[in-house]
This record gives structure tokens, sequence and C-alpha cells, in this order.
């Protein structure tokens, strides 16, 4: 199992809008990311930072409902 990668919160932004979240706003340091689903609606909030810690990484493509091996081939 490939490990995870060590990305800025750019990157995330831009994975994420790739499947169908939406960059609706920044607040601070975190950009807010939505998107509409049949369940409803989920919203990430994005740290804007160089790299992103593990954890947080994690937590990101936990709410985003996305394998590592998805997030791998959004990069």
């Amino acid at each position: 199992m490939p490990k995870l990668p060590i990305v800025s919160g750019k990157d995330v932004v831009k994975a994420l809008s790739k499947i169908g979240f939406q960059h609706v706003r920044t607040r601070g340091s975190h950009a807010i990311l939505n998107k509409q689903t049949e369940n409803g609606k989920i919203t990430i909030p994005v740290p804007l930072h160089k790299e992103l810690a593990k954890g947080t990484l994690k937590s990101i493509m936990r709410q985003a409902e996305l394998s590592l091996e998805d997030f791998l081939k959004l990069l």
C-alpha cells in the first residue's frame, strides 16, 4: 500500500475540484469547499499550508469519501 504523499493545501483544493468540489470562500488560512450529493451537502475546510499534516490529510480524504488510491490518481 502506498504511503500518504506530502502535499500542500493548494494541491488538495485542485484535486478535490476535479471530483466536483467547489471553492466557496476563504476564511483566514482555510479554503472552504462544498459539494452537493444525493445524501446532502459535504463541506470540507482545507488549510492552505505548504505541507498538510498526515492526520489532516486523512481527515480530508475521509470527509470526501476517497480512498488513498483514488486520491493519488487525482494528484
